[in-house]
């Protein structure tokens, strides 16, 4: 038979720890002269540190991305909704634009008048709490970020490439871009 299957614990602890079970240092007198199981045992040991390290702080990694992903959704979660009520913002824009001057100073209109005008402002307050600003256009260069040029027009007394007209506002929900201005631009 195989001696190496038949091995008395005994001897591999001698092996390893170079004293004999009861903590006597071995009978030959060597206490430990094979420092090699030592070392490959440090050797072990610094490296199962090292990946309880790296374990300690992918977590961490995943836990900040993971609050940045919650803070995210967050903040941005009434943007599909935001993006469908500014088409309702743009007709109470049209509304108030399309009503004559002298139809403003009729009495009979003027409750209906001042109810849409209120009902925009409104609208404006609800978009600040929620992060949502209009875009500043006429009178700035064009940013392909925010501006979506529709069309060139002369205007010499202009420099190119400033908005000189807004079809269509544009608007921002905190940093990110929610709808982009459709403009003119000044052309060379």
């Amino acid at each position: 038979m195989n001696d190496n299957m038949n091995s008395d614990p005994n001897d591999i602890y001698e092996a390893v720890a170079g004293t004999a079970p009861d903590g006597e240092a071995r009978a030959d007198g060597d206490a430990g002269g094979d420092e090699a199981p030592f070392a490959r045992l440090e050797a072990e040991l610094e490296k199962l540190r090292h990946e309880v390290l790296y374990a300690q702080a992918e977590t961490q990694n995943v836990r900040r991305r993971l609050e940045k992903e919650k803070a995210d959704a967050t903040a941005y979660a009434s943007t599909g909704f935001a993006r469908d009520i500014l088409s309702v913002a743009d007709n109470l824009s049209r509304a108030l634009a399309a009503i004559p001057a002298e139809l403003r100073d009729d009495e009979r209109l003027k409750s209906l008048i001042t109810g849409i005008d209120m009902t925009g402002r409104e609208l404006e307050s609800v978009f600040q709490r929620h992060g949502i600003t209009k875009i500043e256009a006429l009178g700035a260069k064009l940013d392909p970020n925010r501006h979506q040029a529709m069309m060139e027009l002369e205007r010499p007394d202009v420099e190119p490439g400033t908005i000189v007209q807004e079809m269509q506002g544009g608007y921002m929900i905190r940093d990110r871009l929610l709808r982009p201005a459709l403009v003119g631009v000044a052309k060379a």
